[in-house]
Formats: structure tokens, sequence, C-alpha cells
């Protein structure tokens, strides 16, 4: 979602190259630049002004030391400062109290909410090792009830059950002694979405509230509707005390504005981000990792640790002892890794996550063509062949190759082109046929991107 945002910034930070010091007078064309970047993304201008004079103050003066270039010394004082305006530190959750835990979750209609509660739920249980019951007390939308029921369903999340002729403090209060009576450490509360803000639902979030008595207020602000979603969650703030935002919608197409403003403004911390449909895409809101994502440096922490949360560790232990064998990476493992990509939210969204540093045409490229509609193709392919030709991808030839375009529902050319990438994904994995190499790796770049 920072893709504009990072191109400005990099093109701000050319214009101080070769200086030996910095100063007033060669960063001033800099920081106009960054000034432009900041408000063409739709930054507050309060937060905009805050940057600009901090960055301003931290790079008079500074000299640049032997390791650094004048225009690295620079970037990382803009890194620093825009870590300080969206929080610096992880903002982690308060759970210390009395099970259950209640968390209340608000936000617009529209603002992923729901889907949020499941995503939240799933973190708790797969992260911290909790127990979870999550209700809806949206009477208003029978929808909203059913779409939270049948999300936590398919997580195995417990779902204290609601409809329409009940009360929402009825529903908060039956769960809440529910999650007593059974020992449930969690217990997440959805409220109604609306359009807009009105007393009816200031009201009915009030009440809710009260009876709760949440440790945890949220409030789940849609990026994509950058200072508009902040103005709402202000007045939110202004009728019950938030405690947190959690960041949706961050894979759209949102100019980044709502990341670098809402804890400025609000005071309130970010503590998690959502991008995606899988329950599985949430992660804490590290701000100097977004910060480091926004000048194209990349988030490698966030990029290891998904790859250690999401790979199969059965199957990847299977495939390293294969590989060990001196055994041939075949159809069959290029498959199981397509999907263990899936499950960690697509190669597009791990790739986000690099650093581009030389590589910034090489990875704009493969950003653009290696999306999630490629990958379902290439699983379609794959599983359109037979045992044999997996284990064996040589025999696929002419006749071959016809019936599993047909089969699969693409042309021969796109068999064609998996079939190569499958081989240089072959290549690759021959580097990693050592005991432990994929390990040293993740090790390694943990050791050079330290937090």
């Amino acid at each position: 979602m920072f893709d504009n945002l990072t191109t400005r910034l990099k093109q701000s930070f050319k214009n101080i190259r070769g200086q030996g010091r910095l100063s007033e007078h060669n960063i001033k064309e800099s920081l106009r630049e960054v000034k432009k970047a900041l408000i063409e993304a739709d930054v507050a201008y309060p937060v905009v002004k805050t940057i600009i004079e901090q960055v301003r103050q931290g790079a008079i003066g500074k000299k640049v030391t032997e390791s650094l270039a004048p225009g690295q010394a620079f970037i990382k004082i803009v890194s620093d400062t825009l870590t300080a305006i969206m929080g610096k530190d992880l903002a982690e959750l308060n759970l210390s109290t009395q099970a259950p835990a209640i968390i209340l979750v608000t936000g617009l209609q529209g603002s992923g909410k729901t889907t949020t509660v499941a995503k939240l739920a799933y973190w708790l249980k797969e992260q911290k090792n909790k127990s979870v019951l999550v209700t809806s007390t949206d009477i208003h939308r029978p929808a909203a009830i059913l779409q939270l029921k049948n999300l936590a369903e398919s997580i195995d999340i417990l779902v204290h059950p609601s409809s329409g002729t009940q009360t929402p403090t009825y529903i908060a209060q039956t769960a809440i002694q529910t999650a007593r009576n059974k020992g449930i450490d969690i217990v997440i509360i959805d409220t109604a979405g609306r359009l807009h803000i009105d007393i009816l639902m200031m009201n009915e979030i009030r009440t809710i509230h009260a009876v709760s008595n949440p440790i945890e207020t949220l409030f789940v602000l849609d990026s994509m509707m950058g200072q508009d979603a902040i103005k709402t969650a202000k007045g939110f703030n202004e009728i019950i005390p938030l405690t947190g935002i959690i960041l949706s919608k961050m894979d759209g197409d949102a100019r980044g504005g709502a990341a670098l403003s809402v804890k400025f403004i609000l005071e309130k911390p970010i503590k998690f981000i959502a991008s995606g449909e899988k329950v599985t895409a949430l992660e804490p809101f590290y701000p100097d990792r977004i910060a480091s994502r926004i000048l194209g440096m990349g988030d490698i922490l966030s990029f290891v640790e998904e790859v250690q949360r999401h790979t199969d560790q059965k199957t990847a232990q299977k495939l390293n002892q294969k590989l060990q064998k001196g055994k041939k990476f075949d159809l069959e493992d290029f498959l199981n890794q397509l999907a263990q990509m899936d499950n960690m939210g697509g190669i597009k969204e791990l790739l986000n996550k690099l650093p581009d540093n030389n590589n910034a045409a090489l990875l704009a490229s493969a950003k653009s063509t290696l999306n999630k509609k490629l990958t379902v193709q290439m699983q379609a392919i794959i599983r359109s062949m037979t045992k044999k030709e997996r284990l064996f991808p040589a025999i696929i030839q002419g006749s071959r190759k016809r019936r599993i375009a047909s089969g699969s529902g693409t042309q021969i050319q796109d068999v064609n082109r998996l079939l190569k990438q499958f081989n240089q994904m072959q290549k690759m994995m021959k580097r990693f046929s050592k005991p432990g190499a994929m390990n040293r790796l993740l090790q390694g770049l943990q050791n050079h991107y330290p937090r």
C-alpha cells in the first residue's frame, strides 16, 4: 500500500548524495519533496508539519559518519521520525485481568470489522495459546451474525449464539457468563457497524461498553478511507475510551496516510494491521518495521516470522530430508510450496516485505506477475497432471501438455511457463539441500536485520 509514497521519498533522498555534511541548505529540496510525498499520501497536515520539522532539526549540522553516506544518514533520520510518529514501540494487547478478558471491537460498516474479529481470535489462539469465545451484538444485520458464526467455526473458535430478537446488552452479558462457566480466557464482542456516526449507534455502543467492562476497546479503521476514518475514530473515542486501533485493508490501494496519522491525531496506539481475506492475515504493528517498509528497506523480520509461523514443519522436514538424500525437487513438492505461500497471504504480500535495494525493478516485475490469480492457475495445472508426471516432469511433452492444459482450463503456453518456473525453482532448491541450510538463511536474515 505504500508503493507511491516509497517511490516519492526515494526520489527525494537522491538530492543529497555526495554531500559531506547535512545542512539546512542541502536538505531544503529533499524536505520539500518529502512534504509533497506525505501530503499526496493523505497524511494529516499537522502530522506532515511535525515530521518535516523533526527531520529538519535532526538533520541540520549532523556530521555524516564514515559508515554512512549523506543520503543514508538522512534516511535514518526520516526512519526514526516516522517510527516515533507511529508509536515507536510495539503496543501489545493488555490481557492482565481475571479471566475472561473482554475485548470490544467497534468500527463503521464495511471496515472489515467482523472479519477482523475472526482474525484476532485466530491470532490469540495460535500465537498466545488462549481459548477464545466470540459473539456478535449486531442485531440490526443478521448477515453479520451469520458471517461471524461461519468464520469462527472455520477456525475452530467457540461462538456464543445471538439473534435479532435479543438486545445487544443481553448478548454481551450472557456471552461473558458462558465464558466464565466454561473457563474461557478471552471474549471478543463484535458490535454493529453503521454507515456513519449517529445518536442511536453511540448510545448502543456506550451501553455495551458499560455492561461488558472491556479491558481492550479496539477500533477497526479502514486504511482505504484515510483521514475520514480517523475523524470517525475520534468521534467514537469521545463516547467510549478506545485503547487501540486495528488498521484494516492494508493490502488495498491506499496511500498510507492513516498509518502515519492515526497515533499522532488520536493518541491511541495501532496494535494490529490486517490485510487480505484470510483469517491468518493479521500481524502486530511494529512502527519501526512499517517505517522500514515505507522507505523501501523491506520488513525482513516480519517476512522471517511469517515463513516460520505458516510453514508446515513436517512437510518442510520431509522435503529437507529428501533433498539431503540427493533426490530431486519435483512438481508435488512445488505444489506444496505454492499452497504454503497462499497460507502466508500470497507471494505478492511476501515480496512487499523484502527490501528492494538494487533489485527494485526485479521486485516490481515479480509483484506484477506473481499474483494470486497466477498461483491459483499454477496449482490447477499441477493438479491436472498424473502422479507420474508430477514425479518425473521431463516426460511432459506434446500430447501430455495438451491434455494438462485442457484439464486445467489453460493454454499450452501456460503449461510451458509453469514448467520453466519449476525448473528455476528446482535449481534454487539445490542450494538448500545441505542440512540446516534454510534455517541458517533465516537466522542470517534475523542477525542482519536485528529488531
